[in-house]
């Protein structure tokens, strides 16, 4: 693999989430098409005995960039899924989120909250100088019309990728990573570091009131590994070692579920690749595809699914 190039999400109601994203979050749309048929089949690389079925499917697809880094949107004008569960919590397996970076916490904390958002941890937390790793990290969990988990975050000098540290007027900045919840950590690095080529870059346990009051998740205790491509978004794996009763991803999750998230990433050779997951006897969720139009930007692309059942593109 060579780059995380970015997350994929499926929205109940295009225009609401365009405009929460553009004027809370102040990303800027850089696509907005329509695509029905076989152009959306190959859109969700589905496999040959579906195509018949959802003949019919009629998607909009919209691409936000924040910074140097992007947000797919995906809203099914037909066949419309199910909703995000409204009492997801922190610890359920499905629980996906972007960390956006902010150049000032109590700026972009009294930003969002003039909009109304939909908050997760009661105010802001700074996570205990005792954790080496995230001392003096400055975030605050909150959610999308839909949902959608989203972190705010902020790091110190002596923490987070350079780039952040970079001189700007701007508020909000660009999406460091995503975080996903895991099972077990072990075997997630199999998949995206032996399988997948990532990189460790860090790992640490948070607990105690911090961890608490930003995650909504009373008494957790949080095993956290960072992993990076070369280029692109880092990939955060969260195993909640206590409490372990996060529920998992529903077998027949379909890509039209708002819980339905994707990571896209890039490598070398789509065809190699898969035969590679199938010598490690790795399930493929769908066919390689080749699109048969360019407005796609792919080459070859398919569908995979790591240990816990989140979505790889």
């Amino acid at each position: 693999m060579t780059a995380v190039k970015s997350i994929g999400m499926t929205v109940a109601d295009m225009d609401r989430s365009i405009d929460f994203y553009t004027t809370v979050l102040t990303f800027t749309k850089i696509a907005d098409r329509r695509i029905t048929g076989l152009e959306a089949i190959d859109k969700l690389s589905l496999q040959t005995e579906q195509i018949q079925e959802m003949a019919t499917i009629h998607l909009r697809v919209v691409v936000l960039q924040l910074g140097a880094e992007t947000l797919d949107l995906t809203e099914f004008l037909t066949d419309k899924g199910r909703s995000i569960p409204l009492n997801s919590r922190s610890n359920d397996v499905w629980f996906q989120h972007l960390a956006i970076v902010v150049s000032n916490m109590h700026r972009a904390y009294q930003h969002v909250r003039q909009h109304a958002i939909v908050q997760i941890s009661p105010q802001p937390q700074t996570l205990p100088d005792w954790n080496p790793v995230a001392g003096g990290i400055e975030a605050f969990y909150c959610q999308d019309p839909d949902g959608h988990n989203l972190e705010l975050i902020h790091f110190p000098p002596d923490k987070g990728d350079p780039k952040w540290q970079q001189p700007t007027t701007d508020l909000f900045l660009g999406i460091d990573h995503t975080a996903i919840v895991v099972t077990d950590t072990a075997a997630s690095r199999v998949f995206y570091c032996d399988l997948l080529g990532l990189k460790l870059q860090q790992e640490s346990e948070n607990f105690g009131l911090e961890q608490a009051q930003l995650s909504g998740v009373a008494h957790p205790k949080v095993k956290i590994t960072s992993l990076k491509a070369s280029a692109g978004i880092g990939i955060e794996l969260l195993e909640y070692l206590e409490p372990n009763d996060g529920r998992a991803i529903p077998t027949d999750t379909e890509a039209n579920d708002g819980w339905c998230s994707q990571t896209t990433i890039v490598v070398a050779d789509a065809i190699e690749t898969v035969q590679q997951l199938r010598n490690a006897r790795l399930p493929i969720f769908s066919d390689v595809v080749s699109p048969g139009t360019n407005s796609l930007e792919v080459d070859r692309q398919f569908l995979i699914c790591d240990p816990d059942g989140h979505k790889i593109r």
